[in-house]
């Protein structure tokens, strides 16, 4: 294993859930199993190429596990590991601060929130 320097623990948090799609995913993932289809289904602006990428480096980090169904036509679905629920605590205050902020910004959360399970 290479051996890293880090100036900041908040560094390697970053390395792990920084981008602006990782931390959606793992919000996602918080409700449960979800397919590669639900995902994108959730996610309508980011691309396949992208979402695949960020769902492989997660699971390289071992923050989610892939889950195989050997079946036809193959299923596949995606969940956290023991190891991503560790980010719970830090995924649920970081949707509590955007709240405070879009209510700062915007005022009504409800005109710039799309309607879904993680806005309720």
């Amino acid at each position: 294993m290479l051996k890293k320097k880090y100036n900041i623990s908040v560094e390697a948090t970053l390395e792990v859930i920084g981008g602006k799609w990782k931390c959606v995913i793992l919000c996602h993932l918080t409700h449960g199993k979800k397919r590669t289809s639900e995902l994108k289904r959730l996610m309508p602006e980011i691309t396949q190429k992208m979402l695949t990428q960020q769902l492989r480096e997660l699971e390289d980090d071992g923050v989610i596990t892939r889950i195989i169904y050997h079946q036809i036509p193959p299923k596949v679905e995606y969940e956290l590991s023991e190891y991503g629920w560790s980010l719970d605590s830090i995924l649920s205050a970081l949707c509590n601060w955007g709240d405070i902020h879009i209510t700062k910004v915007y005022g009504d959360k409800s005109a710039v929130l799309e309607d879904n399970i993680l806005n309720k």
